[in-house]
């Protein structure tokens, strides 16, 4: 495939290697991209993330300042892979960046987008006074904490489990200010329900599962008939090892969905878990009355 010129004058060229899906990156996303970078004829590599598991999120034109790089990013969509030709007036200039990078020098980088998250209501959310923000509409708040807890989702996905944690609080935070009506409310508790659901999930992989337990009830609270907040309970209660309400919370989720497997499951293994318990408590007595008998 013939390069592509991004600019019109030749600074930024693309020749795309793999096709991806959906709308191109827009210019307030959060990016996670491997790339590395060459110098010359691909013969010398001077940056690289290839040996990164879960890339960092980065924001364009805040982490991700070169020009020509941001300018090939824009032009491409999720899961697509390219190479970009970016010369000196759209890479490192006239300067260079020595001792990597000599003065005058055209950069060849390889780029694969994994995923982003425009964050662009997001930031012009959190520019705002608190006053300026409890007199927003309820859809831009709802759409902030949306954005936020896609973040969350992102961060949980890559196991960084305590970053997101602290993505869903901050949108629980978002969606905290009273509603003027009864419809207003219902929208709000939707939003909610959804992240306790999330925390509890997320506390549950950080082993706090006395705070699983409480976001998992306070899910109860809005939907009692909630099957996963119940088996969230469930998880916490059996993990404390509090087994007479973990069976109640999982009965009750059963009930409600008799064939999912992971509820059976959690079933087995409460049945297991209280069954070694019993074992070991009448282990411990015997211990305990064997001199007597003796």
């Amino acid at each position: 495939q013939a390069l592509q010129d991004l600019t019109g004058d030749g600074g930024v060229c693309k020749k795309q290697l793999r096709p991806g899906t959906g709308q191109p990156v827009p210019p307030s996303a959060s990016v996670a991209v491997k790339y590395s970078g060459y110098l010359g004829n691909w013969n010398k590599l001077f940056c690289s993330n290839g040996n990164s598991k879960y890339p960092r999120l980065m924001k364009l034109g805040k982490d991700i300042t070169l020009w020509g790089l941001e300018l090939g990013l824009l032009s491409m969509t999720k899961g697509e892979a390219a190479l970009l030709v970016l010369t000196p007036e759209y890479a490192y200039g006239q300067r260079g960046c020595p001792p990597s990078i000599p003065p005058n020098t055209t950069v060849l980088f390889k780029v694969e987008v994994l995923d982003f998250i425009d964050s662009e209501e997001c930031d012009a959310f959190f520019e705002l006074t608190h006053e300026q923000q409890d007199r927003l509409p309820l859809e831009k708040l709802l759409k902030v904490a949306a954005t936020e807890r896609e973040f969350g989702n992102y961060f949980f996905y890559k196991q960084c489990f305590k970053i997101a944690k602290d993505r869903y609080k901050r949108a629980l935070s978002i969606l905290g200010r009273r509603s003027s009506s009864k419809a207003e409310q219902t929208q709000i508790n939707a939003s909610k329900l959804l992240l306790f659901l999330n925390l509890s999930l997320t506390y549950l992989k950080l082993e706090c599962a006395n705070r699983a337990l409480k976001y998992g009830e306070l899910a109860l609270e809005m939907d009692q008939g909630n099957a996963k907040a119940l088996f969230r309970c469930g998880q916490a209660c059996l993990y404390m090892r509090e087994y007479s309400k973990s069976r109640d919370f999982l009965a009750r989720a059963q009930c409600i969905q008799p064939f999912n497997r992971d509820i059976n499951n959690e079933l087995k293994k409460l049945a297991r878990y209280y069954k070694e318990y019993m074992e070991m408590e009448k282990e411990m007595c015997c211990q305990m009355f064997d001199p007597l008998n003796s």
